[in-house]
């Protein structure tokens, strides 16, 4: 017979053979000693440390019936999240709901300091191994059932997900974080599936109180760095439309003051920004650098897929999609580069087969939903790539692109009303992203309203170039601007533009059509008759030239004669008209050139999300 008095020393061994097997993951030495150690003590915290290594080992049933069994679901935080997060993994959400509850104890909402410290139930201590009873520090329980709460916030949000119930669940995960700023898997699912808009996002951070996170120490002015430390980390994980200045300088703060530059979460928000500032050859080698260093970073892929993309490197696309296909067949990211390498090579039918088959895998997988509906707009299948962006906007409320990309659809089919309406909704969510300016100013453009097309490409161009983004993905912009103005007949101003377009590498022939109409509208023929046949020389085939240089000839002529143009300013109003409809037919065959390559990006958060690049407007002329 043991002696009590040796009992306490065989309890602390147990306890800490039982610790040392979980470190090891040999969950069966774990369970074996941890059943001989309850059995011992009969002690309510070896019971949830014994069901802490079911649930490690996958036995979530076993681990739901110990912690049922003790009677401690009911009377303790900590178990009855274990055991909603045991219905979880076994898909059983309703049942985790019913066991959670619905309430949102929100009388933790109130400042953190001001915490109660009144007598708490005696097995609300449990979650540490080898402690038996922590009764006597109340902070330190309090502070310990606030992270369960947050935790059980977290779970209902995941509940509240799967049953599509999006706008509860991102209400669950801001609960969760506004009782326990550190809830980090809150806050990412916030941010990675789009659930909040760069302005909400903005308002929430400032909501929150990072004051509460403290640090153990002797220094009280120290006390403050925990709580900016994490601010500044979730300040890198936000969009990247809102507030860079305040991105750069948490990037610049944990780079230099905590050595996190080759961090790849930190590496990975830099790519993201230099991509939504379609500077793809820096982001494409921010990526690399990650993925030299861990191939299995699943959350670079989507980021890498598209800057390969838009660099048109198929061959890589195809090594990588290989690649993955072999080693990773359970990650959606796989699939995602196998469809973005169809994609990529003209092969719709396969894209979609495999953009599908990704976002079955992970129903929030964003860049799988975008690739999908892409597939549909690149045939033309117009009313298939409305649902399927419709189902994208359903998902992944907090993002303006699917909105965008409606709003793209619907400008294609001619339906300029409701193309209008889903660009303000895109607007509503995002006024800052120039892509949605350009198409906003494309709408009104094509309404005849001049002046609100003027400004919305005015202010795309502005904001880009506050972005630093990379002035030859918006040349298209800036020829739309030119085109605006053109119509509203400020010569000048159209020509500045339309050199701005040459000078940034945009030769085309119908920039330099463009620039012989207002010559000629302008009365001087010898300046039409130069640019004209600049036009001729990049295209000599082109009707819309060659029609405008005979008739810049003519006036040529007539002028060194002194005499009046023949057909006088009626002929310059019909070239001009002509002119008009030969730009719509072109933009008509680029806008299935532009659906043809649409994977371009969507995040943002989309982050990762491919989504449809800037098509120039010398594809489109005067259309999107």
């Amino acid at each position: 017979m043991v002696s009590s008095s040796s009992q306490p020393n065989m309890q602390r061994f147990l306890r800490e053979w039982r610790q040392d097997a979980l470190n090891k993951a040999q969950y069966d030495s774990a369970i074996f000693v941890g059943d001989k150690l309850l059995a011992m003590t009969k002690d309510d915290n070896d019971a949830f440390w014994l069901a802490q290594v079911h649930f490690a080992a996958g036995n979530y049933t076993r681990a739901h019936a110990l912690l049922a069994k003790q009677g401690l679901i009911d009377s303790n935080a900590s178990c009855r999240y274990l055991a909603a997060h045991c219905f979880i993994r076994q898909n059983l959400f309703s049942d985790a709901l019913a066991l959670l509850g619905e309430r949102t104890p929100t009388h933790l909402f109130a400042s953190n300091a001001k915490r109660k410290t009144g007598r708490s139930n005696p097995r609300s201590g449990l979650g540490r191994p080898g402690s038996k009873d922590t009764s006597d520090d109340a902070t330190d329980e309090e502070a310990s059932n606030r992270k369960y709460e947050a935790a059980m916030c977290y779970l209902r949000g995941l509940c509240y997900a799967k049953q599509n119930a999006f706008d509860r669940a991102k209400e669950a995960y801001k609960d969760a974080l506004r009782i326990d700023v550190q809830c980090f898997e809150a806050f990412s699912q916030l941010v990675r599936n789009s659930l909040m808009s760069p302005d909400e996002e903005d308002q929430f951070m400032q909501s929150l109180d990072f004051g509460s996170v403290k640090a153990l120490g002797d220094d009280p002015e120290m006390e403050d760095e925990p709580g900016d430390y994490v601010h500044m980390l979730y300040q890198t994980q936000l969009s990247k439309y809102r507030n860079p200045r305040a991105f750069n300088t948490a990037i610049e703060s944990l780079s230099t003051h905590y050595g996190l530059e080759r961090n790849a979460d930190i590496l990975l928000a830099k790519a993201d920004l230099l991509y939504t500032q379609c500077r793809f050859k820096d982001a494409l080698a921010i990526t690399e650098s990650i993925l030299e260093e861990d191939k299995h970073n699943f959350a670079v892929y989507p980021v890498h897929l598209a800057c390969l993309y838009e660099l048109k490197k198929n061959n890589v696309l195809f090594l990588i999609a290989h690649e993955l296909a072999d080693s990773h067949p359970d990650e959606p990211c796989t699939w995602l580069a196998v469809g973005i390498y169809y994609f990529a090579t003209g092969k719709i039918a396969d894209a979609r087969r495999y953009f599908s088959k990704a976002s079955m895998m992970d129903a929030n997988f964003g860049p799988a939903w975008i690739g999908f509906a892409h597939t549909f707009a690149a045939e033309g299948e117009h009313d298939q790539a409305v649902t399927a962006y419709s189902t994208a906007a359903r998902l992944f409320t907090g993002t303006h692109l699917p909105q965008v990309f409606l709003g793209m659809q619907n400008h294609a089919m001619n339906n300029m009303t409701a193309a209008e309406e889903f660009l303000k909704t895109a607007y509503s969510l995002c006024k800052i992203d120039p892509l949605l300016l350009n198409e906003m100013g494309i709408v009104f453009y094509h309404q005849d309203r001049l002046k609100n097309a003027a400004d919305m490409f005015t202010t795309a161009l502005r904001i880009a170039d506050e972005m630093d983004s990379d002035p030859h993905a918006w040349l298209g912009a800036r020829t739309n601007l030119g085109h605006a103005y053109r119509r509203l007949r400020m010569h000048d101003e159209a020509l500045e533009e339309f050199d701005q377009v040459l000078r940034d590498g945009g030769k085309d022939a119908a920039v330099f059509c463009a620039k012989g109409l207002i010559y000629l509208d302008k009365g001087m023929a010898d300046e039409a008759v130069r640019v004209l046949h600049e036009a001729l020389a990049i295209h000599s085939q082109d009707p819309i030239a060659t029609e405008l240089l005979n008739k810049a000839l003519e006036e040529s002529a007539a002028n060194d004669l002194g005499l009046l143009p023949v057909n006088g300013d009626d002929g310059i109003g019909e070239d001009m008209e002509r002119f008009e409809a030969e730009l719509e037919e072109k933009k008509v065959e680029a806008k299935g050139r532009m659906e043809g390559r649409a994977t371009r990006r969507a995040r943002d958060k989309g982050k990762g999300v491919v989504g449809g690049r800037r098509q120039s407007l010398m594809e489109m002329s005067d259309g999107e």
